[in-house]
């Protein structure tokens, strides 16, 4: 069954959300990340994606305050995402309590200390970002359209270590008109063992239903919560 994993991104310590990943989008939904990470809690959910947007747009990590108020008030298992980019973005993420981090740009740009990484965490601690927009890996918040082809870049990666990719179709994200099912069926069928969290476009309970039927192993979203077009309560099959 497919996991379920909440988003919460963050800019300026509180809970927005962007459309195609522009800043220019942001509406704010909650002052308090802290209180929708409970919310979820209460409904069964167990882990959560959160993304620090302002880490994203300054390179380095921002909002970890954020991070660790939602580890020490919930039992989430929460994954961090956004403006890591050193070893010692890395360590902040983790010594505020996230259990896993979510990296894209470095694999891009510093390919060598994304492979150190892979190697110093490899027990389920790394998630590789594959942002996609035009067929080609989207880094830097999205602000930066690099070369690299999904497929192969996966292949990269996957050789290296890597179980766990959050493959994001930009041109989906925010805009609630349902999630790229035919391209995470072509990522499984090509790595039928990865532990793919398909993300962008969720808009509705049904979407959740057929990456389900297609056999994708997790999914992020967030919006269609937030637009109240997924009910909480409509989750709790996927969670039990």
């Amino acid at each position: 069954m497919i996991e379920i994993i909440p988003a919460i991104d963050i800019i300026d310590g509180k809970c927005v959300r962007l459309t195609q990943g522009d800043y220019d989008t942001k509406k704010v939904y909650e002052e308090d990340p802290l209180e929708v990470a409970k919310r979820f809690e209460a409904h069964g959910i167990r882990r959560l994606h959160t993304v620090d947007l302002d880490g994203a747009k300054a390179q380095h990590v921002v909002n970890y305050k954020t991070i660790e108020r939602i580890a020490d008030h919930t039992s989430l298992v929460i994954d961090f995402g956004g403006g890591i980019k050193s070893d010692e973005d890395i360590d902040v993420a983790f010594a505020c309590g996230a259990s896993m981090v979510t990296i894209g740009s470095v694999a891009v740009k510093k390919p060598a200390l994304f492979e150190k990484w892979i190697e110093k965490y490899n027990d389920n601690k790394i998630i590789l970002g594959a942002d996609v927009k035009n067929g080609l890996i989207s880094i830097n918040g999205w602000m930066e359209e690099g070369e690299d082809e999904l497929m192969p870049f996966l292949h990269r990666y996957v050789s290296k270590g890597v179980d766990n990719v959050l493959c994001t179709d930009i041109s989906k994200d925010g805009m609630l008109q349902g999630p790229a099912v035919e391209l995470y069926e072509e990522v499984m069928k090509e790595f039928p063992n990865l532990n793919l969290i398909a993300s962008g476009g969720v808009s509705c309970i049904e979407d959740i239903d057929r990456l389900n039927e297609s056999g994708i192993p997790a999914v992020v979203f967030g919006k269609a919560i937030y637009e109240g077009r997924i009910k909480l309560e409509e989750l709790e099959k996927y969670v039990g």
